[in-house]
């Protein structure tokens, strides 16, 4: 194996992390990409500013959660992962295309899974990559297939939808509960980065909540099937063209009852990786703040 240094992650890593980020998801897209699913691209300027200050609050907030890989003085690779009370989440991993498979993606996970030893759950998004999961099952974690639901949607098969509004600050505390009843910790700090990239809905009653852009179903968490359907409708119907939600495990099959109602496609896309918890429902989480 390569003589690889693993050391804590610095504010000057960050650029060069979502470089390897971008180069590796992109190649790993292009290569197992599902006939039907869009052309993979790569990400946009803004994207990979929002990717960077992302990663640069986890720096802030969990220090010792994110560490980098270097060889001959060159990042790499990176993990980095974070706790919120009770659940450790990764919130991405990746090496240098071209340097996989030779040992570097299992050192600095292996430093990144250390931070969260303690924590009695924990949680990752992971993709298809056969050498990244058999690292997340070595590591204890249990893979829960999901689907992803695409498309352009169906608008006349939108219901009337009742009980929902914006939502806003004033509603990150009962979120925040019904966040730890689901996973075991609340997105505290991560609302931050949620509201920056899209819009809030809460229900009336305060059963759920979901985050979206008009193009992306980014998180939703609801105190039941119902409510979380309405939210479901209420973000399909304002889908701007092409809308995806990711990160669908058979535990909420209700989220594919919605997108095949309106007319959307099942993709089988990823893997949620859990350890210490089985897989929150109702529940779409997020790829990076889970």
């Amino acid at each position: 194996m390569q003589d690889v240094l693993i050391r804590p992650m610095a504010d000057p890593d960050v650029p060069l992390a979502e470089r390897i980020s971008d180069d590796a998801f992109f190649a790993l897209d292009a290569a197992h990409r599902p006939p039907s699913a869009p052309a993979p691209q790569r990400r946009s300027p803004e994207h990979s500013a929002a990717w960077a200050a992302r990663t640069r609050a986890f720096l802030a907030s969990d220090p010792g959660g994110s560490w980098v890989a270097e060889c001959d003085g060159e990042v790499v690779g990176f993990a980095t992962g974070y706790l919120r009370e009770q659940v450790w989440c990764l919130a991405t991993f990746a090496v240098q295309p071209g340097r996989q498979g030779a040992g570097i993606g299992a050192r600095v996970l292996e430093a990144a899974v250390a931070y969260g030893a303690d924590a009695p759950r924990g949680m990752l998004a992971a993709s298809v990559d056969p050498r990244a999961l058999r690292r997340y099952h070595h590591a204890g974690f249990r893979l829960h297939p999901q689907l992803t639901l695409h498309g352009a949607v169906d608008r006349s098969a939108l219901p009337a939808v009742t009980g929902v509004r914006d939502g806003g600050p004033g509603d990150l505390g009962w979120m925040d509960d019904l966040d730890r009843s689901h996973r075991g910790g609340p997105h505290g700090p991560d609302h931050e980065r949620l509201m920056a990239a899209g819009m809030l809905v809460v229900t009336t009653d305060r059963a759920g909540y979901a985050y979206t852009d008009g193009r992306v179903l980014a998180l939703l968490a609801a105190s039941d099937d119902d409510t979380a359907r309405t939210l479901l409708w209420e973000c399909l119907a304002g889908a701007e063209g092409h809308y995806e939600v990711a990160h669908v495990t058979s535990a909420n099959y209700w989220a594919v009852e919605v997108a095949l109602a309106a007319r959307m496609d099942p993709v089988a896309r990823g893997f949620l990786g859990l350890r210490g918890m089985s897989p929150p429902a109702p529940y779409v989480h997020h790829g990076a703040l889970l």
